[in-house]
């Protein structure tokens, strides 16, 4: 992971296709999420909504995905044509975002996230 100071700096650092491919997620994020606040931690794009909500990152062949800490759990039907790993999936360069399976994991960790904060879903 290289050091940057936001999202931006963090996603020109990568070839096109790769920035093309971070770009969407984050969208997707921002629109599942629009109160969270975007921020660079563990040296990853993250969004905050009361706490961590989600993380992503670009790797050698793949997007990773962390939407920590049950996120994945609860959707591990439809997560299963992917790698995982203990809360993160792997989504490769060479297919296409899951756009509609990432919306509902925000959306669960948003609802999750304002349950233990004590706001409404």
């Amino acid at each position: 992971m290289r050091k940057t100071a936001n999202i931006d700096e963090y996603i020109a650092g990568f070839p096109a296709d790769v920035r093309r491919l971070l770009n969407e997620m984050r969208t997707t994020i921002n629109v599942a999420a629009p109160e969270a606040r975007e921020t660079i931690s563990y040296g990853m794009p993250a969004l905050v909504l009361h706490s961590q909500l989600v993380f992503f990152a670009a790797f050698k062949r793949h997007i990773g995905f962390y939407a920590l800490p049950t996120g994945h759990a609860a959707f591990k039907g439809e997560l299963a044509e992917y790698k995982t790993g203990k809360g993160s999936v792997q989504f490769p360069f060479d297919q296409p975002l899951p756009v509609g399976l990432i919306t509902r994991i925000v959306y669960f960790r948003v609802a999750e996230n304002l349950r233990r904060k004590g706001g409404k879903d």
